[in-house]
C-alpha cells in the first residue's frame, strides 16, 4: 500500500438511543470500543496516519484516545452538521497527504477489517479513481444509499439515497456502507462545494461523491466480501445483536484453530485474546483484554482472564485474575483470585 495513506474516522455521534453517558463510538463490541475495532482496521491495513473527528463528550473520548497503543491525532467537531461537514474539520490533518489517498470509515461500523481496506484500496489505485467507495449486499437494503453502476462500464454512476429511490433502485442490493477511498486532492476540491440545502441543514460526504462523478472523475465501488461490514448500532438492541454476531464468530474461529470449547454457553473470547491450540474452554469462561494462553491449558468454568499471560498446560478452575502472568504448569482454584 502506497505510504502516502492516512484515514479520518468519523466519531461525534451522541448515539442518544444508547441511553448511556458516553459517545457512541466507545460502546463496547466483546469488551472492546467499536472505535478500537475501526482504528485498529485501519493499521492492520498498513495505515499509520489516523485522525479522529470527535464530538459529543469530546473529553472523554480524547482521554480513551490518548491512551491507545498507537498515536492518533484529534480534531474537535463543535456543531455535529453532518459526515461531510465532519471531514472539513480534519481539513489541516488532510492536507499534508496531497498527492496521496485518504480513507473514511465511521468509528460506529465496527466490522470493517483490513482485507477490505486493502482490497478497496487496490482497486482505487488499479483504477486511477478519484473515490471508491466501500458497498455491501444486502438481502434487505431498506434504509440504505443504493450503489446504481452504469449499465455498460460496470462502474459507479451514482449513491442513491432510500427516500430518492424509485421502484428500480430500491431493488439494488448493493449499498453504501459509508466507507471510502477518496484521491486527497479530488477530494478537498469538491468538499467545500458540498450544499446543505436539506431539511437538517448539514453537509453530507455523498454529495461529495456526487460532485466527484459530476466534473467527469473516475469512480467505482468495491463489494466487500462480508455484509455485515455496514454493520452498526443505535441502540442497546443493535449493540446486542452486534456482540451476538462477534461472538460466534470469534468463537467459530478458535474451534476450527484447534481450540476445544465443548459448550459454548457462557463463553465469551474478546478480539485480542491469543490462544495456542490444544486448549480447552469450559463454560461460563470469559477471556478479555491482551490475553496470551499457551497451549494444553483448561480453562473454567466460570474463569475471568483479563489482560494476563498464561503459560502451557495451565489449569483454571472457577478463577478470576487480571494483569498477571501464570506459569506454565500451575493450578489454580476454585473461588480464587489472582492480581498483580
Amino acid at each position: 500500500m502506497s505510504t502516502k495513506t492516512c484515514c479520518i474516522i468519523l466519531a461525534g455521534g451522541e448515539g442518544k438511543r444508547m441511553k448511556f453517558n458516553r459517545p457512541k463510538v466507545l460502546s463496547p463490541v466483546l469488551f472492546k470500543p467499536m472505535l478500537s475495532w475501526v482504528a485498529d482496521a485501519a493499521r492492520q491495513a498498513r495505515i499509520d496516519s489516523l485522525c479522529v473527528v470527535t464530538g459529543y463528550m469530546h473529553e472523554q473520548l480524547e482521554e480513551y484516545i490518548s491512551h491507545m497503543p498507537y498515536p492518533v491525532h484529534t480534531v474537535f467537531q463543535a456543531q455535529r452538521k453532518g459526515t461531510g461537514h465532519a471531514v472539513m474539520m480534519a481539513d489541516a490533518f488532510l492536507r499534508p497527504f496531497a498527492g496521496g489517498d485518504v480513507l473514511v470509515l465511521n468509528g460506529d461500523a465496527p466490522f470493517i477489517d483490513a482485507e477490505t481496506i486493502q482490497a478497496a484500496h487496490e482497486l482505487h489505485i488499479s483504477e486511477s479513481n478519484a473515490v471508491t467507495v466501500i458497498s455491501a449486499e444486502l438481502e434487505d437494503p431498506f434504509g440504505y444509499g443504493r450503489i446504481v453502476r452504469d449499465s455498460i462500464s460496470g462502474m459507479l454512476k451514482s449513491i442513491v439515497e432510500q427516500k430518492d429511490a424509485n421502484a428500480r433502485v430500491q431493488a439494488v442490493k448493493e449499498v453504501n456502507s459509508g466507507a471510502y477511498w477518496f484521491d486527497v486532492d479530488a477530494l478537498l476540491s469538491v468538499l467545500y462545494d458540498i450544499k446543505n440545502d436539506n431539511a437538517q441543514g448539514e453537509y453530507y460526504l455523498p454529495d461529495a461523491v456526487k460532485l466527484i462523478l459530476s466534473r467527469g472523475l473516475r469512480a467505482n465501488a468495491y463489494i466487500a466480501a462480508s455484509p455485515d461490514t455496514v454493520r452498526g448500532a443505535n441502540d442497546c438492541l443493535q449493540l446486542h445483536e452486534l456482540n451476538t454476531l462477534a461472538r460466534r464468530r470469534l468463537l467459530r474461529a478458535h474451534m476450527q484453530n484447534g481450540i476445544d470449547i465443548p459448550c459454548t454457553d457462557g463463553v465469551i473470547i474478546g478480539p485480542d485474546v491469543r490462544l495456542e491450540g490444544n486448549t480447552t474452554i469450559l463454560p461460563g469462561t470469559i477471556l478479555r483484554g491482551k490475553t496470551t494462553v499457551g497451549s494444553g491449558c483448561v480453562l473454567g468454568p466460570s474463569t475471568l482472564v483479563d489482560g494476563c499471560t498464561i503459560g502451557d498446560n495451565v489449569v483454571l478452575n472457577a478463577v478470576q485474575c487480571r494483569g498477571v502472568t501464570i506459569a506454565s504448569g500451575e493450578k489454580h482454584g476454585p473461588f480464587c483470585t489472582i492480581e498483580p
